[in-house]
């Protein structure tokens, strides 16, 4: 095993991880001495891991960080990654054929010959750290994060959509969000890049905390506290403690984002000496709306406030939780310098991604929302509130699939469950699930008639009454689906089968 030392990198290259935040405060030219530079070497991978050589020291310039072999390029870093269901460590060989120039590993092995093997205590932890130092060897990045239990990928698309029309930014992919996915996103960013937007996700208490230290960021928004991964966070409380490890984390000059129309925002907020800008539909806030108005499937009108300044927008998201997150991103935009009209074009323009209140429509005429991303009990109730304001008159169809890591309150939930459908008043509910059956008793005990609610077995069962109730004329144009549920219960395939004609693929009577 070679030290720092024996690989000959110099004592201006031995910087402790505990040094990072002083070092960030260094000059341009400090930072340069220290190898700080967005070009990874062999010599800044020990230095940002902490790790020791194996063996292969010889790589001047090498690519991109990767953790699946199926991606790699030529010159690329493979991290060795350890989950529960796969070990990176077993495609070495095979990440060396694809074209990787470096490996870094938590196992000591026989070095392969030539290749850079950097050996580390724990791979999850060294792809942070990598990350960490990326972002602080850019220190006129500016780093923009957002947590919540709800709306945080909305707020990400339209923060960067805002900011995109001035600068160049760098988002997280999809919702990668975990201590996975915010490192694999934040490690492609380089000196084009003004400014990085994080989205940051959890279900165990700590989680918030190390991604805080990894991206540093430089203004950060907690859109809400609600009732979500209960199994690992205990209760409500423990939610906002695991969301308030955001705001805990920054430094003393990160400005906090906070949502005037959440108390539990509110008291995370309140000890800290922060510069804070305040959104919320609260007269008090600083970004606030006034005037909302629904255009049906088009979105909604409102009027946006900014400071002393106001824009009348239209924006593509239905629903005055959107609203809200419309101003979770304008109060984002505005800490970050841009001006009111940029914010308002920027919400104007940005559309909801798929599986986010996503409105299709099939052959026969039947419109389906497409709310199958993820589920938690307050985001449950606004796509119901949806479905009762987009579908009027016509028939509302409900399909739910479970909420799940909700520990011991999964029961009450999905209760209150059924009892919400009834009250944005649901012509029918279909719940697929563990918990189905209490879905479907919330419906019953609230008033529901028996044969309005029904527990299926899977999500085929779902596909298939939608098309009995169709060829029944229990359903018919214009009418409105519901889809939703938590992510593994993978209610998009219910989406997907009825994308066809309904009325074509089941002629039974």
């Amino acid at each position: 095993m070679v030290s720092l030392s024996e690989a000959g990198l110099g004592p201006c290259r031995q910087v402790p991880w505990s040094n990072y935040p002083k070092m960030k405060e260094s000059s341009p030219s400090d930072l340069m001495k220290t190898r700080l530079i967005p070009r990874w070497d062999v010599a800044s991978l020990l230095v940002a891991t902490g790790g020791h050589l194996l063996g292969g020291y010889h790589e001047p310039d090498l690519g991109d960080v990767c953790t699946d072999t199926r991606s790699i390029k030529d010159g690329d870093i493979f991290v060795a990654l350890k989950g529960e269901r796969f070990d990176g460590h077993n495609f070495l060989e095979e990440a060396r054929k694809c074209g990787a120039a470096a490996l870094v590993v938590s196992r000591d092995f026989q070095p392969m010959p030539r290749m850079p093997v950097i050996l580390v205590e724990d791979t999850l932890q060294a792809l942070g750290d990598m990350a960490a130092f990326r972002r602080l060897s850019l220190p006129s990045l500016q780093v923009l994060a957002i947590t919540g239990s709800s709306g945080k990928t909305t707020v990400k698309d339209m923060v960067a959509a805002i900011i995109n029309r001035r600068y160049q930014v760098i988002k997280t992919t999809g919702n990668w969000n975990n201590l996975i996915g915010l490192p694999l996103s934040l490690l492609p960013v380089n000196t084009s890049h003004d400014m990085a937007v994080m989205e940051m996700g959890m279900n165990q208490p700590g989680e918030i905390a190390r991604l805080t230290e990894i991206a540093d960021p430089d203004i950060a928004c907690i859109t809400n506290v609600q009732k979500a991964h209960l199994e690992g966070l205990g209760d409500l409380d423990g939610v906002a403690r695991a969301k308030g490890e955001l705001f805990d984390g920054l430094s003393d000059l990160a400005v906090l984002i906070v949502n005037l129309d959440d108390p539990k925002v509110c008291d995370l907020a309140a000890p800290l000496k922060n510069k804070k800008i305040t959104f919320g539909l609260a007269s008090k806030a600083e970004v606030r709306a006034t005037h909302i108005r629904s255009l049906g499937e088009q979105g909604m009108a409102f009027t946006l406030h900014v400071g002393g300044e106001k824009r009348r927008i239209s924006s593509h998201y239905p629903g005055v939780h959107n609203v809200q997150n419309s101003l979770a991103a304008a109060a984002m935009a505005m800490a970050a310098g841009l001006d009111v009209d940029s914010i308002a074009d920027g919400i104007g323009e940005v559309a909801p991604a798929a599986g986010r209140l996503e409105i299709l429509q099939t052959l026969d005429g039947i419109k389906i929302i497409n709310d199958t991303y993820n589920a938690n009990p307050g985001s449950m109730a606004a796509a119901l509130a949806v479905l009762r304001d987009l579908a009027g008159e016509k028939r509302k169809i409900a399909i739910l699939g479970d909420m799940l890591e909700l520990g011991r309150e999964s029961v009450s939930a999905h209760r209150n469950l059924g009892e919400e459908a009834v009250k944005k008043n649901c012509d029918a509910l279909y719940a697929v699930g563990d918990f189905a059956q209490k879905t479907i008793e919330g419906a019953r005990e609230a008033g529901f008639e028996k044969h309005k609610a029904k527990v299926l077995e899977n999500n085929q069962a779902a596909i298939d009454v939608i098309k009995k109730l169709f060829v029944l004329g229990g359903i018919a144009e214009g009418d409105w689906i519901l889809v939703k549920g938590s992510r593994a219960m993978g209610m998009e395939s219910v989406v997907q089968g009825l994308a066809d004609p309904v009325g074509a693929a089941h002629n039974e009577g």
